[in-house]
């Protein structure tokens, strides 16, 4: 299980890495034609369309990342002030609902890329492109969030099982002040 993890973390960062020059890529496209428009009146058209896809396709490829690094937004409020069985059952909850959510991004995420397959759609834009082109990576982004989800919460699970609280908590839970100042001074 731990090699799993391990190897799905490191995806995790490729897949992030991936994701941020697809955004340096788009803002740098719509620089040249921001500029090209003010300077010479002129446009490469799609700038819009494919920043558009961009974005769609980095924040789906960065879930898996967050999930490992622990960074989605969670509500804790009353969080720091539960007991330590109270937050395992918490921590439970939330990434169950998680991995459920991501469960309902995935099917209906699924079909609407099968019907894009199906039916040869294309944007309604200048550009015509083909909707599978940014769909499909989009979907693989929300695939494999839900993939390491799932994967935490065995591991989450199998941790539990062992009555290591200590695992189920550096997996699952959200991350201690002492955590988060570690973090930053690296």
């Amino acid at each position: 299980m731990s090699l799993l993890l391990d190897y799905a973390k490191k995806t995790s960062q490729i897949l992030v890495w991936i994701g941020g020059i697809l955004i340096i890529l788009s803002a740098l496209l719509v620089t040249v034609e921001v500029t090209l428009r003010k300077i010479f009146a002129i446009s490469i058209g799609g700038a819009d369309e494919l920043s558009g896809y961009a974005f769609g396709i980095a924040t789906s490829l960065g879930f898996a990342y967050a999930l490992f690094e622990r960074s989605h937004i969670r509500v804790d409020a009353f969080y720091n002030i539960f007991p330590d069985g109270l937050k395992v059952i918490a921590n439970f909850l939330g990434i169950i609902l998680l991995a459920g959510f991501s469960g309902v991004i995935c099917v209906t995420a699924w079909q609407l890329v099968a019907d894009t397959i199906t039916h040869h759609s294309h944007s309604i834009t200048p550009l015509r492109t083909p909707l599978a082109f940014p769909q499909i990576p989009w979907l693989f982004g929300w695939l494999f969030f839900l993939a390491c989800c799932l994967l935490l919460t065995l591991a989450s699970l199998k941790a539990l099982f062992s009555r290591d609280l200590r695992t189920v908590n550096r997996l699952i839970g959200t991350k201690t002040i002492d955590e988060q100042i570690e973090d930053e001074s690296i």
